[in-house]
């Protein structure tokens, strides 16, 4: 069940970046080293209700209801546009400046959960991703979803944290660049607007 092939295949698809890696990149850039750590917990709890749906059969109910799929496929459109105008905005919540403090840690983490349960595609993923490693005994399938679950969420906990923490070491290398900040701003924001063009193109 836990094999060295479901470790690689679950690294592989939590570092390539995404909307989390992003989001955490943003907030260690513009908020340091904590923000950035509490970005990467909100990331990992905003797993939970996909992998619940997907382990409890919920994401077929989504994906049969083009209504139900469209409401929260275009909520997380409108989110993500939301966190495009917050890198861009003067004093932003994911803008990049030298003179800003953190913002309290459960408001960082809330806005990183909300990334991920508001992405319909989440619980499809998960359906594809962990049935394939699991024994085939229906007794203890929802368990085993549960487990796999779980590693990857640690997965994702550690890998975001180091890219926190990365971003947090180079946000100490620019704060003496103004222009630079404002490019990563900007940049963000428009990585953000991609990624709430390619959530509008999905399909149920």
């Amino acid at each position: 069940m836990i094999t060295a092939q479901f470790l690689l295949t679950a690294l592989v698809v939590v570092i390539a970046p995404g909307t989390g890696v992003i989001y955490t990149l943003a907030t260690g850039l513009g908020q340091g080293r904590q923000a950035a750590l509490w970005a990467a917990v909100g990331c990992t709890f905003g797993i939970i209700p996909a992998l619940m749906a997907a382990s409890l059969g919920l994401t077929a109910v989504l994906h049969s209801s083009a209504v139900l799929f469209s409401l929260v496929k275009y909520a997380g459109v409108a989110y993500l546009l939301y966190l495009a105008w917050q890198a861009v905005k003067e004093g932003g919540a994911l803008a990049v400046r030298a003179d800003r403090k953190a913002q309290p840690g459960l408001i960082i983490a809330r806005r990183g959960a909300l990334i991920n349960i508001l992405n319909p595609k989440l619980s499809v993923f998960f359906l594809a991703l962990l049935p394939p490693f699991l024994t085939g005994n229906p007794a203890t399938a929802a368990l085993e979803m549960a487990l796999l679950g779980g590693v990857f969420m640690v997965l994702t906990f550690v890998v975001f944290v180091l890219y926190g923490l990365f971003a947090a070491k180079a946000r100490d290398l620019l704060l003496g660049s103004a222009a630079a900040m404002r490019w990563l701003s900007r940049g963000f924001a428009g990585i953000f607007v991609l990624l709430a063009g390619r959530l509008a193109m999905e399909r149920a």
